[in-house]
């Protein structure tokens, strides 16, 4: 399925299964998909979307579309935190008093989210792994803007979920089980449901049809996003699925050919970072960065905005520390910094 993914309104996937896409304003990923499963006379939602933009709105469009309300949604199943798979959840949960369900790894990101002490520690976290790895100036950038986004934001609106799910869990509807999968790597706690009766796999960010999904941006990032994305990749690779429901972008029926495409993009970016140190040189996760290009369009490092420098930092630790952990580089502290070099 092609064509205008984000702007083609609903859509149905499979037989009682529509893809609902809802605006991401001042986002390049334009939309995230949403999708309502018919369950009797209730709706079971896969992901919330996004609080603001025009999200809500969308929905309830899209469910009307289906002879629905946000008052029939029985069931919030989030793929993973991120604010725009999670961010309605309060609000859907007021409207409907559905029961939102989260993976359990997700519990870190979410109590940075909702405590405010444990919002400035993570914040204050970042800041300073951001700077050990050579990114001060683009850490501090970060850090004031998103001290002023929680200044401005006053209490956070999320609420932690009803129930946390585990990997193997079952999701018992009327007419389906989704079976619950942890496939970290995105964020450490993301999940993806498999509808194995069926052959549909809610992907959530994990596989994408089209972009590879950032790593390693966490509220305490620890550098192993990569390892752990691709153990993902290979542990969904021969999922039984027909149809893969993604996060962004138009549903596809090739898993197995884009997890080797993924696999192998990642495999060629672990090979840049290789070359970017082959002079002989100890370098910085950031000065790495800045050596690599960036996005479909190839942009340089200088281009990207402060959110997607940070983003790109995030991701250079997690290639390089895989790369560590491989033999291929050393990694050594000087003054409370951390520089990568090419192993003897």
């Amino acid at each position: 399925m092609t064509g205008d993914w984000d702007t083609t309104g609903p859509v149905i996937v499979a037989p009682g299964v529509h893809r609902l896409p809802l605006p991401l304003r001042g986002d390049g990923l334009r939309a995230i998909n949403v999708y309502a499963i018919e369950d009797g006379d209730r709706i079971v939602m896969i992901d919330a979307g996004s609080s603001g933009s025009g999200s809500l709105e969308a929905l309830k469009r899209g469910l009307a579309h289906l002879g629905a309300s946000l008052a029939d949604i029985s069931t919030l199943l989030v793929t993973h935190g991120h604010y725009d798979h999670y961010g309605l959840t309060s609000q859907l949960r007021a409207a409907s008093e559905a029961i939102v369900a989260l993976g359990e790894r997700e519990r870190e990101l979410i109590n940075a989210v909702t405590e405010p002490n444990r919002y400035r520690q993570s914040i204050e976290h970042r800041r300073q792994w951001l700077t050990r790895h050579g990114a001060g100036a683009v850490a501090a950038a970060g850090y004031r803007v998103e001290r002023q986004h929680r200044l401005t934001a006053g209490e956070s609106p999320w609420r932690p979920p009803d129930r946390w799910l585990s990997d193997g869990d079952e999701v018992r509807l009327r007419e389906r089980t989704l079976r619950v999968q942890s496939t970290p790597g995105h964020t450490r706690g993301h999940i993806v449901y498999h509808d194995e009766a069926h052959g549909l796999l809610f992907a959530g960010d994990h596989v994408l049809p089209h972009i590879t999904p950032s790593l390693g941006f966490e509220p305490f990032p620890d550098g192993g996003a990569l390892e752990q994305f691709l153990e993902s990749l290979a542990a969904v690779r021969n999922a039984s699925a027909d149809l893969v429901l993604p996060g962004h972008g138009p549903a596809f029926d090739n898993l197995r050919g884009r997890v080797d495409e993924l696999v192998e993009h990642h495999r060629d970016r672990l090979g840049s970072c290789v070359a970017a140190l082959a002079d002989g040189g100890a370098r910085s996760a950031s000065a790495v960065a800045d050596r690599l290009t960036w996005t479909r369009r190839s942009r340089t490092f200088s281009e990207l905005d402060t959110f997607n420098r940070m983003l790109a930092v995030s991701e250079t630790v997690a290639h390089l520390e895989l790369l560590v952990h491989e033999g291929q580089l050393k990694r050594e502290l000087h003054c409370q910094q951390h520089t990568y070099a090419l192993a003897a």
